[in-house]
């Protein structure tokens, strides 16, 4: 099923949405790193539900255990496992889901691929299944910040056809987490509170963009033909529940300019390094890291199951109307944002690790 991804900090997530718990397994960590349950947990609370009133009601505390790989506050090199319980299940609330199949959910793909699928709330399927992500993007954030500085800020852009004002070399976490929505342009911010919770009075959904910045990032990493950093961040956040496109840099903007316009010039700087005066290509080139900040933006689809009714059809073909129960996000995107920090992290971190082994051995 693809649960496995990275190549020397490797990660595999396991578990269901209504099952007896879900985590991960993390390969390739290296030793004596100081990390603790809390400061993962830190990262799970961003994730977690039932945080406000435009997010899934579902309770759930989403503690986290540390089952192996960490002994008196350090990391042994051997595989870290975090495990997180679920509490909170219902599994009675999708009994409905068993024979029909949402729309533009993976009810019908799951069958046709498998011939057998978990249909509470969506099983592997489900965001749940996130949480192994933010567990080990929490520790692939303590190594990039410890061996290099690099700090990794994600928010939300754009709900719908609201978009914030937002710059990506000056802001801040404390700014990102001061508003339910996790948008730091606090004007706008009240504007998308205001349109989701509408929209989730309607029993509807909404979608957006997330943008993510990674700032201190350092020169040379990234594999130049098939494991292009920009290549692997977009797998990586491309992998993520909901999301539909993916852009760095300039992006599809970038097409609308000629080279000469695009072209980020480059010159020296006051202490020698050579810089770029502009950054239209987030940080990157040729595959490889500049040491410019990276950018790059998701967009996220509206959430699938919705309390709405809608046409659709039944395993055996039969037609049908379905109005989902569950409890579900009116709209990805807040809690999305510590989501795709995590897969920005667990690829910057995988080719930290992969530049050290090839280019800093002789």
């Amino acid at each position: 099923m693809g649960n496995t991804f990275g190549h020397l900090f490797r990660i595999t997530t396991f578990g269901e949405s209504h099952g007896g718990g879900v985590g991960v397994v993390i390969d390739g960590c290296p030793p004596r790193l100081e990390i603790s349950a809390e400061e993962i947990q830190v990262e799970l609370d961003r994730r977690k539900p039932g945080q406000s009133k435009i997010t899934t009601p579902r309770k759930e505390a989403d503690t986290c255990e540390i089952i192996s790989g960490i002994f008196e506050g350090k990391t042994l090199g051997t595989p870290i496992t975090i495990l997180v319980r679920n509490q909170d299940t219902r599994p009675q609330d999708y009994d409905e889901m068993a024979q029909t199949y949402r729309p533009s959910h993976a009810d019908a793909t799951y069958d046709a691929k498998y011939g057998i699928r978990n249909w509470q709330g969506g099983g592997r399927s489900s965001a749940r299944e996130t949480i192994g992500r933010v567990a080990a993007g929490a520790i692939a954030k303590k190594i990039l910040k410890q061996v290099a500085g690099v700090e990794i800020v994600g928010y939300v852009k754009r709900i719908k056809d609201l978009e914030g004002t937002i710059d990506p070399s000056t802001v801040t976490l404390e700014q990102v987490e001061s508003n339910i929505v996790r948008c730091p342009d606090s004007e706008c911010a009240e504007r998308m509170i205001d349109m989701i919770d509408g929209v989730r009075r309607q029993g509807d959904s909404i979608g957006g963009v997330l943008e993510c910045v990674a700032r201190n990032v350092p020169k040379g990493l990234g594999e130049p033909v098939f494991d292009k950093i920009e290549a692997d961040l977009a797998k990586g956040v491309m992998s993520l529940p909901a999301s539909k496109g993916f852009e760095i840099g300039s992006g599809f903007a970038g097409t609308l300019l000629t080279g000469s316009e695009h072209n980020d010039e480059f010159y020296t700087d006051e202490a020698g390094e050579i810089r770029t005066r502009t950054n239209r290509s987030g940080g990157i080139q040729g595959g490889i890291t500049n040491g410019e900040n990276i950018i790059l933006r998701v967009a996220f689809k509206p959430t699938a199951t919705i309390r709405k009714e809608q046409q659709t059809v039944t395993r055996s073909g039969e037609e049908t109307i379905l109005a989902a129960k569950g409890r579900h996000d009116p709209c990805v995107l807040p809690r999305a944002v510590p989501m795709v920090e995590a897969m920005v992290a667990l690829v910057l971190c995988d080719h930290l690790l992969r530049h050290q082994g090839q280019c800093k051995v002789l």
